[in-house]
């Protein structure tokens, strides 16, 4: 048996409840996997509380999307994994568990230098910044405008940017300016004069934005610097971007990832697992919480805080 966090409709995080279920065994191209720890995305909670149209509940829903833990079983034609690999799970729904079946193509081991919790905090942060970066197409030598950049998504964002070459500024409050200094990053705070701010930062001009932020001045300040608006892309303001010009994935997005971005995503899974075995890419972990008090993860995030809230079974 296993214990999983699942809701039966819309709401607060009360809604999340821990229940007991059957352990199902792996099926052909499937490995199960027990759980040691689970990543927090504010993308669980905006499903949890219906802000993310997902289509009406007609049976128990589970919770979150990346995870890491131990190989326990290993389906018919899977080849590349065996019982006891230390792995990560990524883009697969269900990962508040103490234990979960997905397919093999969902999972990357994790290399010893890598802990559980780092690595259940990265699938939708790195996955969706390497999506987004390459779709954007910047260059070395470019000038990229990160809005909200001391996320997690943010994070990642700056570290693969500045690896490949690429200028950064980002915006964040001043008492995170300093962690984004030690990405590699020009931090500069949001609010009146932002504009300004970044011109003087970027003399050459900025050429390409990633907003994180999904506030108007940011969106405003985007369409000043940047003439082309297919360079501009926002992860939370999808339903606007049409109507803008500018590009959108996720946050709201009416339209589905297409293939090579879901490709990108899973691409990116080995090349940041490598990348941190190698010191050259890092995660900033937040609070854990035990996997029942999942509620009180969720009221942690809405609130705020720093790093990546991960839960442990």
């Amino acid at each position: 048996m296993a214990h999983v966090i699942e809701y039966t409709e819309f709401g607060g995080p009360d809604v999340l409840t821990l229940r007991e279920v059957a352990s199902p065994a792996p099926g052909p191209g499937e490995v199960t996997v027990a759980v040691a720890a689970a990543g927090v995305n504010p993308l669980d909670a905006k499903l949890r509380s219906g802000s993310r149209p997902s289509g009406p509940i007609t049976a128990p829903r589970r919770v979150g999307r990346d995870a890491a833990g131990r190989v326990t079983a290993v389906g018919a034609g899977v080849a590349d994994l065996r019982a006891g690999d230390e792995v990560i799970v990524f883009d697969s729904l269900g990962a508040y568990a103490s234990e979960l079946t997905v397919p093999a193509a969902h999972v990357q081991p994790r290399p010893p230098q890598v802990s559980a919790a780092e690595g259940a905090a990265l699938g939708v942060p790195a996955g969706t910044a390497y999506q987004t970066l390459r779709a954007l197409g910047v260059r070395p030598g470019d000038t990229l405008l990160v809005h909200g950049g001391s996320g997690a998504v943010g994070q990642a964002v700056v570290q693969f940017a500045v690896l490949w070459g690429i200028a950064v500024i980002a915006t964040a409050s001043p008492r995170r300016h300093e962690r984004l200094r030690r990405l590699g990053a020009i931090p500069i705070a949001y609010g009146t004069g932002l504009e300004d701010r970044v011109r003087r930062a970027a003399p050459a001009g900025v050429h390409g934005v990633i907003d994180i932020a999904g506030t108007d001045e940011a969106i405003d300040v985007s369409l000043h610097l940047v003439p082309d608006r297919g360079r501009i892309i926002t992860l939370v303001r999808g339903k606007d971007a049409a109507s803008l010009g500018i590009r959108a994935f996720l946050g709201g997005s009416p339209d589905p990832l297409p293939p090579r971005a879901v490709a990108l995503r899973a691409e990116a899974m080995p090349v940041t697992l490598a990348l941190m075995a190698a010191g050259r890419f890092s995660v900033e972990l937040g609070p854990s919480f035990p996997l029942a008090e999942a509620a009180e993860a969720h009221r942690v995030l809405a609130a705020g805080v720093d790093g990546k809230i991960t839960l442990t079974p």
